[in-house]
């Protein structure tokens, strides 16, 4: 609620923190009852402790999506720049938790809270020479810290769009804020034209967005899952990632009313409650980790349900066609990069207008938005049974994905440029 107030009312810092501190209350009292709250205020009563005072590189994101689109940026810059060691932060513990023995780091924390103490101590703590925010952070007392000692702080896959704080008629706090970034990577045209219309023409640059490069890579590194070509048989499949409820009771819907296709569905949330709930909608289903210690498969099971974290990306490559969750949600679609690099057309629900590379697939027959049932029961029918226009669909979304790469390499090719992690015993160059 406090950060929903913070965006819509003219902030001033006293006000800032006056709003900080309600949500910080806000997220202790739903601690007692929320487990993602519990773990959010758990993992900051330990404030972050070096005891190193060697210069380091600062990569902030606010969650797993936003991981996952700074870490080609992060993986260069460690490859190129081996001697400064690398700080990850998350303020969710989606990322966090999931993420917190990464080795491409040397350090992972939760963000501290955003107050001036906080900022100030663990700026001393993790002395960065450099610091790279991934798409949405906007941290008041931290970015003014950094701006305090001259510290570069770069913003990158930023996107903005007209309904945000910046470009309200009274927008003199959150101008200041993006006045503390020495430079903005933005993904498009439209993010430029805002900038601009606020008086912020200097210091941006159209790079467009990392999670293009990173797919890439991802695809580039799969392999062979044994067990899931034992459960497709060759067979046609839908793989459905990310999903929601929603989305699961649809698909359930259209599973019994087809009982030869085959579904791989990896949810979004894989709480025990959840997946029992997924159990549930699909009779003839079973649970990966099931399925792998089974020596004799069962050739009745429909539904495979990947009750793990770290599959979904790989899991694509097997689809022929694949549905991405979220579109029943306010928030939207996930990521459907990761379906695109494999050359497959995709299937969502309604909530996808915020994301270009959604917009931009459906404009090119390659992705396909439904908002009922009748209408993804003739979508997919009409995919499966037509080779051309699934090939078609497939072949576009893949050609779109490499057309939208280099973002990583704009963005550390001006860390190169601007001298930003000069080493005097290591004069590195970055490569292609």
């Amino acid at each position: 609620m406090a950060v929903f107030l913070i965006k819509m009312f003219t902030l001033t810092p006293i006000l800032y923190d006056l709003f900080i501190n309600i949500y910080l209350v806000s997220l202790k009292i739903a601690s007692f009852f929320s487990v993602k709250a519990k773990k959010w205020v758990n993992g900051r009563r330990i404030f972050p402790i070096l005891n190193d005072t060697q210069k380091k590189i600062w990569v902030h994101c606010a969650s797993l999506g936003e991981f996952e689109q700074g870490r080609p940026i992060l993986e260069k810059l460690k490859q190129n720049y081996p001697d400064y060691p690398i700080v990850l932060t998350f303020f969710s513990p989606s990322g966090y938790e999931i993420r917190k023995n990464y080795s491409g780091a040397d350090y992972v924390f939760y963000l501290p809270v955003d107050t001036k103490k906080n900022a100030i101590k663990f700026i001393q703590e993790v002395n960065p020479v450099l610091v790279v925010w991934v798409k949405y952070e906007y941290w008041f007392h931290y970015l003014n810290e950094l701006k305090k000692q001259s510290i570069p702080v770069l913003l990158v896959s930023a996107i903005f769009r007209q309904s945000q704080p910046f470009f309200k008629s009274n927008n003199k706090f959150w101008k200041k804020i993006l006045s503390y970034f020495d430079h903005i990577f933005i993904q498009d045209e439209a993010s430029q034209k805002l900038l601009n219309g606020i008086g912020i023409t200097q210091n941006v640059t159209i790079s467009g967005d990392t999670r293009f490069d990173r797919v890439l890579e991802i695809a580039s590194k799969k392999s062979a899952i044994q067990e899931i070509e034992n459960f497709i048989e060759n067979q046609q499949v839908l793989i459905a990632g990310s999903t929601w409820l929603q989305d699961e009771k649809l698909l359930a819907k259209y599973m019994l009313q087809h009982e030869t296709k085959k579904l791989i569905v990896a949810p979004h949330e894989i709480n025990t409650a959840h997946l029992k709930n997924i159990k549930q909608l699909f009779p003839r289903s079973i649970f990966y980790s099931e399925w792998i210690n089974l020596k004799a498969k069962p050739n009745n099971i429909q539904v495979l349900i990947i009750d793990n974290v770290g599959m979904l990306s790989q899991l694509y490559q097997y689809a022929t066609i694949c549905y991405i969750g979220g579109g029943f949600n306010k928030s939207g679609i996930h990521n459907i990069l990761e379906a695109a690099v494999y050359g497959k057309a995709i299937v969502f629900g309604p909530e996808y207008q915020k994301f270009g590379e959604a917009v931009g697939l459906t404009k090119r027959n390659s992705a396909f938005s439904i908002t009922n049932e009748h209408e993804l029961e003739l979508k997919l029918e009409n995919l499966f049974t037509d080779s051309i226009l699934i090939k078609h669909a497939g072949g576009v979304a893949q050609q779109f994905v490499i057309e939208k790469s280099g973002a990583t390499k704009i963005i550390v090719d001006y860390v190169e440029g601007k001298r930003l992690l000069t080493n005097a015993s290591n004069s590195l160059t970055v490569s292609d």
